[in-house]
Order: C-alpha cells, then sequence, then structure tokens
C-alpha cells in the first residue's frame, strides 16, 4: 500500500485527537468500517484512487457513506480534503487499528486456514493461543487452500504451523533421508 509513512503519521495524530477527546474507541469503530468498506468495495475504492475527480467530490461522498462516523474521523476526511490525500485513507484506517491495539495491549493473531474458522477451530487456535502469548488477542483468519488443512498461527514473530501442507513436507524431508 502506498505512502504507509504519511498513513503513519495521520494515524498517531487522529489517534492523539480521539484519545484526547475520549472517543478512540468509537473512532477505533469507524477506522474498521471504513477498511473493511474500502477493501470491499472495488467501485468505492477506485472512487478514493481515482485522481481525476475533484477532493471536494470525495470528501462529499465519504460524508455520506460514512454519515455516521464520529467528529473525529469527519474531521479525517477533512484533513485529507485539505491535503489532497484521500487515496491513503484505507492504510490511514488500517494503521489507526494497529495502534489502538497495540495502546490496549491488544496482539493481532493471523491465523491461516484452509477454509473459513469454525467454532471448533477457533477454540484450538486459542488454546495454543494462550500457550504463546498473555495478552489480549484479536484473530485474523486468512484463508490459502494451498494448506491443504489445519492451521498456521503467528503472532508478532512466532509461528507454529499446524498445517497439512507442512507436515507433508516433513514427511517427504523423512522419507527422502
Amino acid at each position: 500500500m502506498a505512502s504507509t509513512r504519511a498513513a503513519i503519521r495521520y494515524a498517531k495524530a487522529i489517534l492523539e485527537i480521539a484519545e484526547s477527546k475520549g472517543v478512540a474507541v468509537a473512532v477505533s469503530e469507524d477506522m474498521n468500517s471504513i477498511a473493511s468498506t474500502i477493501n470491499g468495495n472495488l467501485e468505492l475504492s477506485t472512487f478514493i484512487q481515482n485522481p481525476t475527480l475533484k477532493v471536494e467530490v470525495k470528501e462529499n461522498a465519504l460524508l455520506e457513506v460514512f454519515a455516521n462516523t464520529n467528529s473525529v474521523t469527519k474531521m479525517l476526511f477533512h484533513l485529507l480534503f485539505e491535503n489532497k490525500r484521500f487515496e491513503i485513507l484505507e492504510a490511514i484506517a488500517l494503521e489507526y487499528n494497529n495502534l489502538f491495539d497495540e495502546m490496549n495491549g491488544v496482539e493481532v493473531a493471523k491465523v491461516t486456514t484452509a477454509i473459513p474458522m469454525d467454532a471448533a477451530l477457533e477454540a484450538k487456535v486459542l488454546a495454543k493461543i494462550a500457550t504463546l502469548s498473555d495478552k489480549k488477542i484479536t484473530i485474523e483468519n486468512i484463508v490459502d487452500a494451498s494448506i491443504i488443512g489445519g492451521f498456521i498461527l503467528r503472532i508478532g514473530d512466532k509461528q507454529y504451523n499446524a498445517s497439512i501442507a507442512n507436515r507433508l513436507q516433513v514427511l517427504k524431508r523423512e522419507l527422502s533421508n
């Protein structure tokens, strides 16, 4: 994603403002909504990235799409309008939530599975996480059919690979020795 340094600067500034006004949680919910909406909507993403559209048009559209957001979030839209930087909105939203989680001692566990996780697998993963980290954990599920089955768990710099693809690799190495 382009210009992440700028996105980090914006995210830090917005988090500081949200903190000072006691609305960091509400703004975090806005940022989750913004990131998932832009990510899941190609039209909106293309619209925001379009360099030929006037920034006023982009700001007005975002204020309409995200009408129920906090005033601090709306202030971010205006800041991006003034600096003509709407293309980094999704990156800012993601950065904000990383900083927000960090500030609240929450760590993200990336769990790669062959198919979307069900409750049973999530319980298994949470049990494994408890042995690796004592922080509050948020699970982010990444679906990758190439692992065949099982799961790969990554928390920070630690990785636990319980995928069938990994077991097959290990078996293959053992057989070739």
